[in-house]
């Protein structure tokens, strides 16, 4: 993998979005946003793909990928005539795809830069129109892209950026071969940015397939809770879980991502906390699109406190913001700990993670901590109101 760094810049003394080679209007639209200093992952990928190299960047979530590609995509559109697709963003989720839809639009510079977003679960029709007029970015799950393929809706024959976002969630979901049917669509010479957790199996497969000597990009462990991020495990038998959630709920300020197991642990858990007065709503995959954008958008405005979510439902959830992570089910694998876990203490913000474990679980509690090199703060729980450490 190449890691040469043809601009100059080395990202790490990088401190300013203003030391790139950025337009003034983009950069007018960075400040209105207050966006001021690069993440890491910003520093390292912008410059290279600004030059049109491909980027193969490794990064936790909540390192500030999203704008890392965005940002080249507005400049490559600020140069570029015509209708139709320029950028082809790939996400595996809609709520995905959604927020980054969202977050072009904050900094496009111009409002000729258009978006369509090709997502399943969500009526075609709107979709569809924005392709039709000529949306010149396309952000989009590959189920539903490919479908739009396949029935001749939608042309890639323009793209010249392509973005792999999250490319290890995708292969872990199945999108393997829709990938590679719409990467096939596209024109032979383009740039491609790839970002993902791990550099693992079929991520390798793709890395091989559809990126040419691409800058390296490795921010931190790719397997690792952030620094940032205060570990605590509890204890505790099932039946004191949710008094002990209720707890931390009264004893600590802001608002609360608790994961769970199955759908109906999620109904149950938001449910009690309801009656017991707390703010809480659910996300879960037999929640209707319409009801999971609604808890999203109820828990990312502070309307609702408390977000209780299954695993499945929270894969591409970025809300800014969360002050306490809880895990009232254990995590069955060491990556689903990391992908919870670092939905709190991101950027440079602190977080508090709560990990529930019942004493049958001690085995597997010490797996996870083995795999990830790290130790967990203990306290065992008595009754709720008799914590020892």
């Amino acid at each position: 993998m190449g890691s040469r760094n043809p601009t100059g810049i080395d990202p790490i003394l990088t401190t300013q979005f203003s030391q790139f080679a950025i337009s003034p209007a983009l950069m007018a639209r960075l400040d209105a946003n207050k966006f001021e200093i690069p993440t890491p992952v910003q520093a390292g990928a912008i410059p290279p793909a600004l030059e049109g190299r491909d980027v193969l960047a490794t990064a936790q979530t909540g390192t500030g990928k999203t704008l890392s590609f965005l940002i080249p995509i507005v400049e490559m559109l600020q140069k570029t005539e015509g209708r139709g697709a320029h950028a082809l963003i790939l996400l595996p989720t809609r709520e995905l795809a959604m927020q980054v839809e969202t977050a072009f639009r904050a900094i496009r510079s111009s409002s000729s830069q258009t978006v369509a977003l090709v997502v399943g679960g969500m009526s075609e029709g709107a979709q569809l129109e924005a392709v039709r007029r000529g949306a010149r970015v396309i952000v989009a799950t590959p189920g539903r892209l490919e479908d739009f393929l396949k029935r001749k809706l939608v042309r890639l024959d323009q793209v010249k950026m392509l973005v792999l976002d999250e490319v290890d969630r995708m292969l872990d979901m199945g999108f393997q071969p829709a990938i590679a049917r719409i990467a096939g669509t596209l024109p032979a010479v383009r740039q491609t940015l790839c970002y993902s957790a791990t550099l693992e199996g079929q991520v390798k497969d793709v890395v091989r397939k559809y990126l040419d000597n691409p800058a390296r990009i490795e921010i931190g462990s790719v397997l690792k809770p952030s620094a940032n991020v205060e570990l605590r495990t509890f204890e505790v038998e099932q039946d004191k879980k949710q008094e002990l959630l209720e707890h931390l709920l009264d004893a600590e300020q802001g608002s609360f991502l608790v994961f769970v197991r199955t759908k109906h642990g999620a109904d149950r858990v938001a449910r009690r906390l309801a009656r017991s007065g707390h703010s809480a709503t659910q996300i879960h995959g037999d929640r209707s699109q319409a009801q999971r954008n609604s808890a999203l958008r109820s828990f990312s405005e502070g309307r609702h406190r408390v977000l209780v979510a299954t695993d499945v439902a929270a894969r591409g959830i970025d809300v800014a913001h969360v002050a306490h992570v809880v895990n009232y089910d254990l995590p069955k694998v060491a990556e689903d700990f990391v992908h919870r876990v670092g939905r709190t203490g991101r950027a440079s913000a602190k977080g508090v993670a709560s990990t529930f474990a019942g004493p049958a679980e001690r085995g597997d509690l010490r797996k996870i901590e083995r795999t990830l090199a790290i130790q967990m703060k203990r306290f065992r729980v008595r009754s709720v109101n008799e914590t020892a450490a």
